[in-house]
């Protein structure tokens, strides 16, 4: 791994850590933040229509575009449910990114943003 991929890597971690002491902080359930911080993996679902479908659906919830215009929601409107599922939604995704999982590309679910992910044919995990 290279030395900005370690760079990039933590500073999704970092942005994780953020989102979960936000959450905390905010003193709202854990058992909302245990029952949510999967929901996003439910969009892979769309890859049961195929891998363009699929990493349409999966990229729509691993954006950070819809989480951070959802707490902002929260914050200026004063919703505490909203703010809790944005900062859970931010996590997710930054756990994700931290992992190295990447947004999708059509021509396969392995195939991302961030290079393949899974076993290479030489065996080589990435």
């Amino acid at each position: 791994m290279r030395p900005v991929d370690l760079i990039v890597r933590f500073e999704w971690i970092t942005v994780a850590a953020l989102a979960i002491v936000c959450y905390a902080v905010s003193g709202f359930s854990w058992w909302l933040f245990a029952l949510l911080i999967l929901a996003p993996d439910l969009s892979m679902l769309g890859y049961l229509a195929g891998p363009s479908v699929g990493a349409v659906t999966y990229n729509a919830l691993h954006i950070l575009i819809a989480p951070l215009v959802l707490l902002l929601a929260g914050a200026l409107l004063a919703g505490p449910i909203t703010t809790a599922v944005a900062l859970i939604w931010i996590a997710h995704i930054a756990i994700d990114r931290a992992l190295g999982y990447g947004l999708k590309l059509p021509t396969g679910f392995q195939d991302t943003h961030l290079g393949r992910i899974g076993r290479q044919q030489d065996g080589v995990s990435s």
